[in-house]
C-alpha cells in the first residue's frame, strides 16, 4: 500500500512538474560573475533543486558519518565496561566485616 501511494504522489510531481514546464516556457538569463545563462525558468529550478539535493547529501553524509564515530566509541567503551564486569564477577568476595 505505501509502494502505490508513493507511485501515486511521484506522478503528481511529475505531472506538476510538466505542466510548471509548459507554461513557463521563456527563457531566463542568469548573470553570474564570469558570464550569463540563458535556460528556460523550469530548468533553472530543477538546477536549483539537484543543488540543494546535492548539498543536503554532502552535509547529511558528515553528520552521518560523524554520529558512526561516535557510536563505534561508544561500542569500544560498552566492550571494555563488559570485559571489566567479567573479570570483576571472577574475583572472591571478601567478608571483612
Amino acid at each position: 500500500m505505501k509502494r502505490i501511494i508513493a507511485l501515486f504522489i511521484a506522478l503528481a510531481v511529475i505531472v506538476i512538474g510538466l505542466s510548471f514546464a509548459m507554461l513557463n516556457p521563456s527563457p531566463v538569463a542568469l548573470d553570474f560573475y564570469f558570464g550569463a545563462l540563458t535556460l528556460p525558468l523550469s530548468l533553472w529550478l530543477v538546477i536549483a533543486f539537484a543543488l540543494g539535493v546535492f548539498l543536503g547529501l554532502v552535509v547529511m553524509i558528515g553528520i552521518l558519518l560523524r554520529q558512526r564515530w561516535a557510536l563505534n566509541r561508544l561500542r569500544r567503551d560498552v566492550d571494555a565496561t563488559r570485559q571489566e564486569l567479567s573479570e570483576l564477577r571472577k574475583l572472591p568476595i571478601r567478608n571483612d566485616l
